[in-house]
């Protein structure tokens, strides 16, 4: 395992790319904006902007609450992620 120089994080693998995309997908669905979702959970628009773009990943715990105000079951979520994995 490489060791990361304090204050960087590694780039999104393609879980936390996919999980992006569904997060993406379900904005789109409940016509919700990214500026919209950043309110709705406490982040910035520039936070949330950089994960739905999977320029960063989305903590578990930013999942985790997503889910909740979107009213989106995680399992389904993260099981719909792990199915456009594999696509």
């Amino acid at each position: 395992m490489a060791i990361m120089p304090a204050g960087t994080e590694p780039e999104p693998g393609a879980f936390a790319r996919a999980v992006s995309l569904e997060v993406r997908h379900l904005l789109t669905d409940k016509n919700i904006s990214g500026a919209q979702l950043a309110g709705m959970i406490g982040r910035s628009q520039s936070y949330i902007s950089q994960r739905l773009r999977g320029e960063r990943s989305f903590t578990a715990n930013d999942v985790e609450t997503i889910c909740r105000v979107l009213d989106v079951d995680l399992l389904e979520l993260l099981t719909a992620a792990v199915m456009r994995m594999r696509q």
